[in-house]
């Protein structure tokens, strides 16, 4: 069975955000704004997305 993916978009800026919140967009993989990945839907990646999730958006892959 395939793993479900799921692709995230970075659409605001990580200036004057915590440092936490930083280092979670770039463990995400994310870089620039509007810089997108697509990602294996896991409860791990759930909690970094919820974490920031006033930064970025999701989408099914």
């Amino acid at each position: 069975m395939a793993q479900k993916e799921i692709k995230v978009t970075l659409v605001r800026s990580v200036i004057g955000t915590k440092q936490s919140h930083r280092d979670t967009v770039r463990g995400l993989g994310l870089g620039r704004v509007n810089s997108s990945r697509v990602l294996v839907d896991t409860p791990e990646v759930r909690g970094m997305i919820r974490k920031v999730d006033y930064l970025v958006t999701v989408s099914e892959a």
